[in-house]
């Protein structure tokens, strides 16, 4: 645990990848990782994710390879299997994040509410992801929840930009989930990795005043 939250503090940027292609999933995570981002979620629906995940952990070995969107205990299995550094959800299932835990992986379970943020923290979550926060409110959803759970981990995603990433770390996000805004449709549609990249690059020195604090 003291491990991951030390890690997310210490980057605070995770680029969500979630794609129909491998070998567009691939050249996504490329990109990022070239522009210097080293937390890297593979999204379990994307095309050949399983065997995708353990192929960049060894092509990207100073980045940390997670999965996400992982629906049930099945999925985690085979997740945890091919090697995933992180495992996130979009809900709450306290039989998968125990399934997870057990196997010393983070595990970082989606949640909105307030009940739902506790009850996922309580199930043994090593983060909560805050989703989607941009529809109830963005920064502004997170200033109001930090007061009353500032010793639970937050991850927001859904909505995160490079413009506002910066935002949510000094509202007290521990860190924060972006994708469509870093790879954006329009330079994946044209292969324009070199975009990507300085995007990442340009998303890293944003928050680069709140890693490792």
């Amino acid at each position: 645990m003291n491990s991951w939250l030390n890690l997310l503090q210490q980057h605070r940027i995770i680029a969500v990848i979630r794609a129909d292609n491998v070998s567009i999933a691939r050249e996504m995570a490329l990109a990022a990782a070239a522009g210097g981002i080293k937390l890297i979620e593979i999204a379990w629906n994307t095309d050949r994710a399983e065997s995708l995940i353990p192929k960049l952990q060894q092509e990207l070995p100073d980045c940390k390879i997670g999965t996400g969107t992982v629906l049930d205990v099945d999925n985690a299995e085979r997740a945890i299997a091919c090697g995933c550094s992180f495992l996130f959800t979009p809900h709450i299932n306290p039989e998968l994040i125990a399934k997870v835990a057990e196997n010393n992986i983070p595990v970082i379970a989606g949640a909105l509410t307030p009940t739902e943020i506790v009850t996922a923290w309580q199930a043994g979550a090593s983060a909560v992801k805050i989703f989607p926060i941009k529809v109830v409110g963005g920064v502004d959803y997170l200033k109001c929840l930090q007061p009353v759970l500032r010793d639970i981990p937050l991850i927001p995603t859904g909505g995160i930009t490079i413009q506002n990433a910066d935002q949510y770390l000094a509202s007290g996000a521990i860190a924060v989930g972006i994708s469509s805004h870093l790879f954006s449709p329009e330079a994946i549609a044209e292969d324009d990795w070199t975009t990507i990249i300085a995007r990442s690059q340009t998303l890293i020195q944003k928050v680069q005043p709140f890693q490792n604090q």
